[in-house]
């Protein structure tokens, strides 16, 4: 850190990083606590799973619950959105200080941007499974919309395919990047010189979970077209 003595205060590399990995947990912690009511096992204020797009699609009343390995995976899926949801605190608080430094004390940093953009990216990635637990990819539906509700899932069944062939891409091409990253620690090219692994690393992490919330869903998808095949027709 003796390059960046004139410079002020620099968030040091191991201290932001640390922060990263249990400032969510504090957050989801405390948010638990505070906001336990009544109904076991759900918490105030928290959407259930499904519920951001139950007024949009009536598939969604029609869903299978699922079994122990698809409940584990969307435990997963839901709990990292919301851990990296509770990054973008961090973002709010770092660019606060920076605009306090920069038009108060005349002290722009050197850190606040670069850590704020790999967090939000970070995020991003991080975000994938949720984003698919909860429907909230975008889609078009043009046709799909045409369909009954069981030619809408044996479309979401066949169209996994490409999914798949996505997601695999995505780890395969990560994994390639993150070894390479982490072979010459790789470091970015502003001042502060932040470890560049990390966040490669977390492209890793989000095709795992991209993955994983694939599968889950196609395994729900798959029961939920065999039980609608079984129903009486109206």
């Amino acid at each position: 850190m003796s390059d960046l003595e004139g410079f002020g205060f620099v968030l040091p590399h191991w201290f932001y990083w640390g922060w990263l990995a249990v400032m969510p947990l504090i957050l989801m912690a405390l948010d638990r606590w505070m906001g336990k009511s009544g109904d076991a096992g759900e918490t105030a204020g928290h959407p259930v799973m499904g519920e951001l797009q139950a007024e949009e699609d009536p598939l969604i009343a029609l869903q299978f619950e699922g079994n122990w390995f698809t409940r584990m995976i969307d435990w997963i899926s839901d709990k990292s959105g919301l851990f990296v949801a509770f990054w973008t605190v961090n973002a709010v608080c770092f660019y606060f200080f920076e605009v306090v430094m920069r038009y108060l004390f005349n002290m722009p940093t050197i850190w606040v941007h670069e850590a704020s953009f790999l967090l939000l990216g970070m995020q991003y990635l991080l975000a994938g499974a949720f984003a698919l637990l909860h429907g909230a990819h975008v889609r078009v539906d043009v046709l799909y919309n045409l369909l009954p509700l069981r030619g809408r899932v044996g479309m979401d069944i066949f169209t996994s395919m490409f999914f798949f062939i996505f997601a695999l891409a995505l780890l395969i091409t990560s994994w390639t990047f993150f070894m390479n990253s982490y072979s010459m620690n790789e470091t970015t090219v502003e001042t502060w010189g932040i470890q560049y692994w990390p966040v490669k690393g977390m492209m890793v992490t989000g095709a795992v979970l991209l993955l994983l919330a694939g599968v889950s869903k196609l395994i729900k998808d798959i029961v939920l077209f065999v039980r609608l095949g079984q129903e009486p027709s109206a």
